[in-house]
């Protein structure tokens, strides 16, 4: 068996292999975009119960989802190590890099949502197995693999993808698809575009290296921030709707009409911003990343008054 020496020591090759990929295999899941899914699962799970639900349906619902949403990116980094080669911003992740190869990263994205579906068929419930499977789909057939190389929507339409873990949270909880998940699935679809593109306009000259066909690439600067204001409006009516779900109080009313409206602030000012200069699209990105937490945080403070 192949050995490795270290400091006087003799290991086998397999374990020094595991000990140096795993941040690797850690990586590949894009632990910080699941920090957001599992956080909007679980405020939809709170949501429905009115507080903290059955502890070993919540635990097993975040693995299921963690494990899912992990495979998903995993499979979308092998699909786009390409592309992530020649962006400033993706080069330096783990294939791009070589510290392992595609079709370790192939077979563990595929492991890690075979084990998901065990998960949440054991230990939740099917409808709960079948939509965080379809939530994965999404991510990597719809939007990895068809829509984000061929046309500017691929973040309207591909947003659908992110916006599944309310609906995962909520029929872990309940068994069924409720009215105030569909409007939490399209606030996080409606949050979507004007959060990334904010991103996308100043990380443009990456995305047009790479052949990417984002909105600022083919449409400039000026259509992509247009569009942002009306999807920021959008946002604003779509998140007032679960007032009227009667699951929350009016003080969710108050805090979501006054983020959304900062919301629609900071992409107005965008707007007028020189096409050249990213200093409020940078901010806008910022302010986007503090908008959903704070938005689903009253979500639960609400819903529990």
């Amino acid at each position: 068996m192949p050995v490795f020496e270290s400091e006087g020591t003799r290991e086998p090759y397999w374990i020094h292999k595991i000990y140096r990929s795993a941040p690797a295999y850690y990586e590949v899941t894009k632990p910080r975009i699941q920090i957001m899914l599992l956080f909007t699962e679980l405020c939809a799970m709170m949501v429905a119960h009115k507080g903290l639900p059955d502890f070993r349906v919540t635990c097993a619902a975040l693995l299921g989802l963690a494990l899912s949403s992990g495979g998903a990116a995993a499979l979308n980094m092998w699909y786009d190590r390409d592309i992530d080669a020649q962006m400033e911003r993706t080069q330096k992740r783990p294939l791009p890099s070589g510290l392992i190869t595609p079709l370790e990263v192939l077979v563990f994205g595929f492991l890690l949502i075979s084990l998901s579906q065990i998960v949440l068929f054991v230990w939740v419930n099917p409808l709960t197995a079948v939509l965080t499977l379809l939530g994965a789909f999404y991510y990597v057939v719809i939007y990895t693999m068809w829509l984000k190389r061929k046309t500017p929507q691929n973040i309207v339409i591909g947003g659908g993808a992110g916006a599944f873990p309310p609906l995962i949270g909520w029929s872990a909880v309940t068994g069924q698809i409720g009215l105030p998940a569909i409007i939490m699935f399209a606030v996080i679809f409606m949050w979507t575009p004007p959060h990334f593109w904010s991103l996308a306009l100043y990380r443009s000259s990456d995305y047009a290296r790479a052949g990417i066909p984002m909105m600022p690439v083919v449409h400039g600067a000026r259509a992509t921030k247009r569009q942002s204001v009306l999807y920021a409006i959008c946002l604003l009516l779509t998140s007032s709707l679960l007032y009227f779900t009667h699951t929350v109080s009016s003080l969710y009313l108050i805090i979501a009409s006054s983020v959304g409206i900062l919301f629609i602030v900071f992409t107005v000012l965008t707007l007028f911003e020189a096409d050249t200069t990213y200093v409020w699209a940078r901010r806008t990105f910022a302010y986007s990343l503090f908008y959903l937490p704070l938005l689903f945080i009253f979500m639960i403070v609400s819903s529990a008054i």
